[in-house]
């Protein structure tokens, strides 16, 4: 799951605990819930990978210098933030077939 749709999702969630809390008069319960959805979205983005993305780094190691430089960044333990970073350079720049 990318980050953008995790964003989106945590968006959707706030507007709609937003409209039901001014509903139904519960203004403090949905700003709890809301601090909560956006620390399950700030958590899950800052999650280390599966170790199943610590064998695809190594297959992009090497090949670009700009990747190579993004894989160096993040260091030991790749987030899922920093792994989407990697993916998206290394896409970038590998040649369409």
């Amino acid at each position: 799951m990318s980050l953008t749709v995790i964003l989106i999702i945590a968006i959707a969630l706030s507007l709609a605990f937003h409209f039901v809390g001014v509903y139904a008069g519960a203004k403090k319960t949905v700003w709890v819930m809301l601090v909560f959805v956006w620390a399950i979205v700030v958590g899950t983005a800052m999650n280390e990978i599966k170790p199943a993305g610590y064998k695809d780094i190594e297959k992009m190691k090497g090949q670009f210098s700009d990747t190579d430089k993004l894989i160096e960044e993040a260091g030991e333990e790749v987030s899922l933030y920093e792994m989407i970073a990697i993916k998206k350079s290394y896409q970038t720049n590998k040649p369409k077939k």
